[in-house]
């Protein structure tokens, strides 16, 4: 992906900008699965074919991790070993998510339709962050 594709999807050529948007994004749609799974965890069960133990448990894990991102995406200039670790974050995050579909889930068709278009997603997340940080440090040196 170019700078100028970064560019247009951050709605902003300023690097430092572009990462803070990213991690902030992030928080927010991370902060909202862990709401919706705290909060519906029985329908959202049934509907994924899950436990709502475990989608409590997975909710409470997101809403600790959203606040993490959100607190470094409100940093002026988040530290790039933070970023380093929410990139590497959501890269695992993704890896686990596939390897439990395929190893020790047995969901409904929407379960597993969500589970690999959150993992998309995650690693989606990890690579405009990586990218958005390695343009932030081209454009200090």
């Amino acid at each position: 992906m170019s700078a100028i594709q970064l560019a247009a999807l951050a709605r902003t050529v300023q690097p430092q900008r572009m990462l803070r948007r990213f991690l902030a994004l992030d928080a927010v749609v991370t902060g909202a699965n862990a709401l919706a799974y705290l909060a519906l965890s029985g329908p959202l069960g049934r509907f994924l074919g899950t436990g709502s133990g475990l989608l409590l448990g997975v909710g409470a894990f997101l809403a600790v991790y959203a606040a993490g991102v959100g607190l470094l995406a409100a940093r002026p200039h988040p530290p790039a070993t933070g970023v380093r670790i929410v990139v590497e974050a959501n890269l695992a995050w993704t890896t686990v998510s596939l390897a439990a579909l395929a190893l020790w889930l047995t969901p409904t068709t929407a379960g597993a339709v969500w589970t690999v278009l959150q993992a998309l997603s995650v690693a989606g997340f990890a690579l405009l962050q990586h990218l958005a940080l390695r343009q932030r440090q081209l454009n200090q040196d």
